[in-house]
């Protein structure tokens, strides 16, 4: 009996222990998170949050985890803090994780899932802009062009989206993008009917002539069609 009692004793104090350490652990990389956010240290960031999910694991910890690596152009960190499946249980935080890296990583259909739960909990010109991008990709041009028709009819002036096909990035009015997509759109639809396609890109174009990716299209279109039209 003594033997017994000393042995729970041991148990216990090697519990309490136990939790003593593990609680200034906890509160020791708290401060650590605090401090690497002050100083804007990313991967100090990183590794705060990791020791903090391996002591007390957390989903919210892990969604926020799993949104610094996505900042942080680390998409295949970022999935894999997380995973990749629909979930709509998810917090809108890891559904825009899984969305934007599965994009990054070009999985425009499994990414496509993602932001369809995206929009169905927050419709906006935005969220539509990229619906209609992917769906475009994945060759869905009927349902492209409901989020595209949606998109030129809410986008706001002060609306912008940035492209980053050229060394440096730049922003155009939403809408142009949106008239953008609806040109290549159309072209998918019909390649008989060029002229079509142009016109949209025009109306990007006018919204904003230095709108790179829509001159690249443009020039694109008008290689296609036969001489005779071009003469025309």
């Amino acid at each position: 009996m003594k033997r017994f009692a000393i042995t729970a004793i041991l148990i216990f104090t090697g519990f309490w222990g136990w939790s003593q350490t593990n609680e200034a652990l906890r509160a020791h990389y708290e401060n650590f998170y605090k401090e690497m956010r002050l100083q804007g240290d990313v991967n100090g960031i990183i590794s705060a949050l990791t020791h903090l999910n391996v002591i007390e694991p957390s989903k919210q910890r892990k969604d926020t985890l799993a949104y610094v690596y996505m900042n942080n152009n680390q998409h295949m960190q970022a999935l894999n803090t997380i995973g990749i499946d629909k979930n709509e249980s998810d917090s809108d935080l890891a559904v825009q994780v899984k969305a934007v890296s599965l994009k990054a990583l070009n999985q425009p259909k499994r990414a496509l899932e993602q932001f369809e739960i995206l929009y169905k909990r927050n419709q906006n010109p935005y969220l539509a802009y990229e619906l209609a991008d992917l769906k475009i990709q994945t060759g869905d041009n009927e349902g492209a062009g409901v989020n595209i028709e949606y998109g030129i009819a809410n986008s706001k002036d002060d609306m912008k989206y940035a492209f980053f096909e050229r060394q440096q990035p730049y922003e155009v009015p939403l809408k142009a993008a949106f008239y953008h997509l609806q040109g290549l759109m159309q072209y998918n639809i019909d390649k008989d009917d060029i002229d079509k396609a142009i016109a949209s890109i025009d109306e990007a174009l006018k919204l904003d002539p230095n709108f790179n990716l829509a001159s690249l299209s443009k020039q694109a279109l008008q290689s296609r069609k036969t001489p005779a039209e071009t003469e025309e």
